[in-house]
């Protein structure tokens, strides 16, 4: 199997009674018993499973070794009264630093009773999530504040893991209105709150203009559809005398190309009006098949090797100016502006099938309260200042902020991202992004996508069986978890 273009979410722990309500597979709510059930089931099995995980790092209390309330005129608390807020993330790179340096020390010093202690955690797998969160949980100790994927936070609600943070909204007043209400409705499970959007991303199109040009084709035309894509991309394939891939036109799994955002670009849909979730859609099979397609065409094996060989130094294979098209997040304009590739560029909106319309879709991480903190109250201070208008500001201002996104509108505005012309793209295709269904399903489904996504490119099932066989496992987690329709 070749499994180097994957990446996949942690896989959603089953568990609870099986009760069949009738209703299918919905996005949906859960009967307070079945609930229970689910979360009791799960906590067993990681306490049974150990104290497995990342190694910490060493525990770096933020503001010590200084004065957090030197030139506020605050009297600073000793130091071992003070309250710390431990904060896991699986961020690498010069997060911690930069983090540190432009939120966390501000907010200690508005807050120089409490401090900020910051834990790396390696992701399990090839995922941005942890096993030893849940561990945590489940042995009573876990940190007080999470970066934590905001899809997962209705799997995760839905089973008594996280804190619900209504009430300290309500006492602060801080408004849902504030922000996306597409982003603001995957923080929230039956009508309570269980973390803040932070930061968001966006998907569209890279494309190498010197590629293009040297194929003949015109550089400033990007493909607007499916079918321009698959005829410009044929025409930059090339390989060595042993048939090496030396360049591809495009690999559709490659970055952000996943069966999810492929599905969109087909027109599928992943959930219906009424919430019920259809993997199962005939778009995303069209979709699967066509990834199968280019997977039989211009070999797996080679495409593997070509990826490869060309991601093994941590570069994104653009970057590296032998791919000619390519679905990837805004995060990529960071790597095109600090390694400065020796070629043109230009960044466009993903391509459609068919009538379908151009589309993109949005993710982004949340600032979440696991299941037994031990300061909640302290942990939602920190969360609404690094999350609110003051914290995202003061990260998006830090000098290599490049090309994020906050998750507050108003925000973005007084940034003026759209100064950006390639940052201008994502921030355009906003009003008609996607999101990924907001149901307690929702970890299963992407696993699910994933790995028939894997199976069908390596030639091992039937896309539309495959898709089938998600929606039919989907119905049964549905019963077993007691979900009923909204």
């Amino acid at each position: 199997m070749y499994r180097g273009f994957f990446r996949s979410i942690f896989q959603e722990t089953r568990g609870g009674r099986v009760r069949s309500n009738g209703s299918g597979v919905a996005r949906a709510r859960r009967r307070p018993l079945a609930a229970f059930a689910a979360a009791a089931s799960l906590l067993a099995v990681v306490v049974l499973a150990g104290c497995g995980g990342a190694d910490r790092e060493t525990a770096w209390p933020y503001g010590g070794g200084r004065d957090p309330g030197a030139g506020n005129g605050q009297a600073v608390p000793n130091k071992a009264k003070r309250v710390s807020i431990d904060f896991w993330y699986t961020w690498s790179g010069d997060f911690r630093n930069e983090f540190q340096k432009t939120v966390v020390d501000a907010f200690v010093r508005d807050h120089p009773e409490l401090e900020v202690n910051m834990t790396f955690l390696e992701g399990t797998g090839s995922t941005q999530y942890s096993d030893k969160i849940l561990t945590s949980i489940a042995g009573g100790e876990p940190p007080d504040v999470l970066l934590f994927d905001r899809f997962l936070i209705q799997s995760w609600a839905s089973k008594g893991l996280l804190e619900d943070l209504t009430p300290y909204l309500t006492e602060d007043n801080v408004s849902p209105a504030d922000y996306d209400p597409r982003i603001w409705a995957e923080t929230v499970y039956e009508g309570r709150v269980y973390g803040l959007p932070w930061v968001i991303d966006g998907r569209a199109m890279y494309y190498n203009k010197t590629m293009m040009a040297k194929a003949g084709l015109d550089p400033n035309r990007p493909p607007r559809t499916i079918d321009e894509l698959d005829r410009m991309a044929e025409r930059m394939f090339a390989a060595d005398a042993e048939g090496r891939y030396t360049q591809v036109g495009f690999i559709p799994w490659m970055g952000q190309g996943f069966l999810y955002t492929q599905a969109w670009n087909w027109g599928g849909r992943w959930e219906d009006a009424e919430g019920r979730l259809t993997p199962d859609d005939p778009r995303n099979a069209l979709a699967l098949e066509w990834m199968a397609g280019y997977a039989n065409k211009y070999d797996i094996a080679r495409l593997q090797q070509f990826y490869d060989k060309r991601s093994s130094y941590g570069i994104n294979p653009f970057v590296g100016g032998n791919v000619a098209f390519s679905f990837d997040g805004n995060w990529v304009l960071n790597d095109l502006r600090k390694y400065e590739p020796g070629f043109d560029w230009g960044v466009a909106p993903m391509p459609s099938a068919g009538e379908a319309e151009q589309t993109t879709w949005v993710g982004g991480w949340s600032l979440v309260v696991p299941k037994g903190a031990k300061h909640v109250r302290e942990a939602w201070e920190f969360i609404r200042f690094a999350a609110g208008r003051e914290g995202a500001l003061l990260w998006s201002k830090r000098p290599n902020a490049g090309s994020d996104m906050t998750a507050l509108p108003a925000v973005n505005e007084e940034l003026k991202l759209r100064d950006d012309p390639h940052l201008r793209v994502f921030l355009d295709m906003l009003p008609q992004a996607k999101v990924r269904p907001v149901t307690p399903l929702g970890s299963l489904l992407w696993n699910e996508a994933m790995r028939v996504q894997e199976l069908a490119v390596n030639g091992r099932g039937n896309p539309r069986q495959l898709l089938a066989d998600v929606k039919k496992q989907l119905e049964e987690q549905s019963a077993k978890l007691g979900l009923t329709q909204k």
